[in-house]
C-alpha cells in the first residue's frame, strides 16, 4: 500500500471534506476528517497536511493537486521504431511487487549492432525468464561490456522514504531518473536515438514526481507500455535489475537465516509470522517492505 502527503489551505480542506462526505470514516486522533474510497484512504489534519494511502492514491491526489501541463508526447510509429531499432537507452526495475528484498533499477545503453545479438541470446522481459537463466544472461551481458547503470534501494531506506510519504511510484521514478542520469554520464559523448522507460505511471505523474525533488525528465525520453516487449535495451535492463534483486535476496536470506520467498503470497505471510515470533516486528524493516498488506495478514498466523 503506497502513501503520499500533500499540504492544502483551510478552504481547500473544507471543500475536500464536502466532496468526500459520502465516504467519511471514523476520525483518528488529531484528524479533521478521514474518507475511504475504492482508490485510497484520505486523512486530513488541521495543519493542512493530507495523507493519501491505498492501492491507487494518485487517482485521488490528481483531483486536488494542480498538475503542470505537460506537452503530450506524440511519437509517430516510424520515429518510435527508429528509436527501438537503433542505438538507445532503456531502463527497468525489479522487486516492487516482492514483500522481501530491495527495489533494484537498471539502465542500459544498447547499440544498433548489439540488438540482434541480444535477441539471439534470448533477452526478453525478465518476468518471462526463470531465475537460473536470468543469472546466466546477466553474466553474458557483463561479458559483452555493455554499458549499464545499476542502483539498489535497500529495505531500510525504502521503509524510511515510505514513512515520509513517498509512494512506491515516486521511488520508482527517482530510481529510473538516477540510473538514466548515471548512464548518460557514463557513455558521454556517445550519441543515442532516444531513451525508453517502461511506463509504470502517466508521463505527467512521472514528471511531477521528479519535479518534487527538483529533477527533470531527460530529453529524448519516451514512455512505452510493456516496453520490455519492444525495446531490447529495456529488456536487457530488466534482466540486469532482476539478477541484482536475486543476488540481494540471496544475501538477505544468508544474513537473516531464512529462505526468503519472492512475491507476496500466503506462504510469505506465514514466513513473516515466523520471523515476527523469532526476531520481532522491527527486524522486518531490514529485509522487507513493511507497508505491504502482508505484514498485517501475518498476524493471522501468530
Amino acid at each position: 500500500m503506497s502513501q503520499n502527503v500533500h499540504t492544502f489551505s483551510s478552504a481547500k480542506l473544507v471543500e475536500m471534506k464536502k466532496y468526500y462526505q459520502d465516504f467519511l470514516d471514523e476520525n483518528p486522533q488529531g484528524a479533521l476528517f478521514r474518507a475511504r474510497t475504492k482508490n485510497a484512504v484520505i486523512t486530513a489534519y488541521n495543519s493542512g497536511k493530507v495523507l493519501f494511502q491505498g492501492a491507487n492514491p494518485d487517482i485521488e491526489i490528481n483531483k486536488w493537486v494542480k498538475q503542470n501541463k505537460v506537452k503530450k508526447i506524440q511519437v509517430h510509429p516510424e520515429k518510435l521504431n527508429n528509436v527501438l531499432t537503433r542505438t538507445h537507452i532503456g531502463s527497468d526495475e525489479s522487486g516492487t511487487g516482492d514483500y522481501f528484498g530491495p527495489v533494484t533499477a537498471a539502465a542500459v545503453y544498447i547499440t544498433e549492432a548489439q540488438i540482434s545479438e541480444l535477441k539471439k541470446m534470448g533477452i526478453q522481459d525478465s518476468k518471462l525468464i526463470k531465475d537460473d537463466i536470468i543469472r546466466a544472461l546477466s553474466k553474458k551481458i557483463v561479458e559483452m561490456n555493455i554499458p549499464y547503470s545499476l542502483l539498489i534501494l535497500p529495505n531500510e531506506k525504502y521503509n524510511q522514504l515510505q514513512s515520509k510519504g513517498w509512494s512506491q511510484g515516486k521511488m520508482k521514478a527517482m530510481l529510473h531518473h538516477h540510473v538514466i542520469d548515471n548512464m548518460i554520464k557514463k557513455i558521454n559523448p556517445h550519441n543515442y536515438e532516444g531513451i525508453i522507460i517502461d511506463q509504470f505511471c502517466l508521463p505527467h505523474v512521472y514528471k511531477n514526481y521528479l519535479a518534487s525533488e527538483n529533477k527533470f525528465v531527460h530529453s529524448k525520453t519516451h514512455f512505452l507500455t510493456k516496453a520490455e516487449h519492444h525495446s531490447v535495451a529495456v529488456a536487457t535492463a530488466s534482466v540486469i535489475a532482476r539478477a541484482s534483486f536475486l543476488k540481494e535476496m540471496d544475501k538477505l536470506s544468508h544474513l537473516s537465516g531464512y529462505s526468503l520467498l519472492k512475491g507476496a503470497s500466503n506462504k510469505v505471510d506465514r514466513l513473516i509470522a515466523q520471523i515476527m515470533r523469532e526476531k520481532g516486528l522491527e527486524y522486518l524493516n531490514k529485509i522487507a517492505k513493511t507497508h505491504f498488506a502482508n505484514t498485517e495478514k501475518a498476524n493471522n498466523y501468530l
